[in-house]
């Protein structure tokens, strides 16, 4: 079995890295859990960590390649909530498209933050992910579950991150979280666009500028996730080059 351990208040698995979400726990009102990489060994302890601890919510995700996982977590009362796919392009293999788009493309500057903020509010009201799937959960906490995200990510102070934003008529009307997840690697973490902006290239000039930002400091490779039926999405991926990596599937399970 796993052993669990306490690390800056919040109580881990060496195994799984299940752990108490001090965030969820704040805006939903209800000790949440969280786990990756789920396997049929590990899974006991996992429930046995969320019943030792109270938990009452346990989102949890597992490999799509590890069906008897998934099946084994069905027969334990755990719902199906979305389908996470990350895409990746090797940026060595072509090079990278022009941006012919009309918004001018730049880092975020100080003070922007709250602009930035709302075209995270507009762009995810109602968005389709596990969150919003679930039930349970409250629809207006679950839309602010990106703009919260959204703070988070232009308040960093790492410095290998950085969110980009387009410009149009002198208004911000998109953003791009970037990150760099380690040597060659870098990651649109979170992006967004109004919907009044939508129609007019302006998602695809984000991707084209996210690889230009991993070019300019040296990353070969650029990778970004989204649920599966975000189909608009993924066709403008296709469309510059990605290509389907992995995927995950998320469960939520209630304890109660």
């Amino acid at each position: 079995m796993c052993q669990h351990k306490a690390l800056g208040g919040l109580a881990l698995d060496s195994c799984s890295e299940v752990y108490l979400s001090a965030i969820d726990e704040e805006r939903f009102g209800i000790r949440v859990a969280r786990t990756t990489e789920v396997t049929l060994q590990i899974l006991p302890s996992i429930i046995d960590f969320c019943k030792k601890n109270a938990v009452q919510l346990l989102i949890a995700r597992c490999s799509v390649f590890e069906l008897r996982v998934a099946q084994a977590m069905e027969r334990e009362g755990f719902l199906l909530m979305d389908t996470l796919v990350y895409y990746s392009r090797d940026l060595t293999k072509k090079p990278v498209p022009k941006d012919v788009g009309k918004a001018e493309w730049r880092p975020m500057r100080r003070g922007e933050e709250e602009k930035i903020r709302t075209v995270a509010a507009e762009s995810f009201r109602g968005y389709l992910g596990h969150y919003y799937a679930d039930e349970r959960l409250d629809r207006a906490k679950c839309d602010e579950v990106y703009t919260s995200w959204t703070l988070r990510l232009c308040n960093s102070v790492e410095p290998t991150d950085s969110v980009l934003v387009a410009e149009l008529d002198g208004s911000i009307v998109a953003f791009g979280a970037m990150r760099v997840n380690n040597t060659a690697e870098g990651e649109m973490v979170l992006a967004g666009v109004t919907p009044s902006a939508r129609g007019k290239g302006i998602y695809n000039s984000l991707f084209i500028n996210g690889m230009k930002w991993c070019l300019s400091r040296e990353l070969s490779r650029i990778v970004s996730s989204t649920q599966i039926t975000n189909l608009a999405s993924l066709k403008v991926w296709t469309r510059l080059g990605f290509e389907l990596s992995h995927a995950y599937y998320t469960f939520h399970k209630w304890f109660d």
